[in-house]
């Protein structure tokens, strides 16, 4: 993969999942469901990843982990609007 893929993958997927993992708590009115979706997800992809091709590259982790912290994102701004008072969320 190159640099300028890499470059644009962390952010899109932070975003990407910051609005899956936001619009998820809305339906849902759940706060941490998303995260466990994902982590189970990355952990049933790197199991199959690393039997089909020996394991994921480390650049594939980072763009996970900035997924994952788009999905954390999303659980605490949820969390922080509901402490606010905003009876949708």
């Amino acid at each position: 993969m190159s640099l300028p893929q890499v470059i644009i993958s962390i952010p899109l997927f932070l975003v990407l999942l910051f609005g899956i993992g936001f619009i998820l708590n809305m339906i849902l009115k759940t706060t941490w469901l998303p995260s466990y979706l994902y982590a189970a997800l990355i952990i049933g992809l790197a199991g199959y990843m690393f039997v089909e091709r020996g394991g994921l590259k480390p650049v594939d982790w980072i763009i996970l982990s900035a997924g994952m912290i788009g999905v954390l994102l999303s659980g605490w701004t949820i969390k922080m609007l509901r402490a606010k008072g905003y009876r949708m969320f």
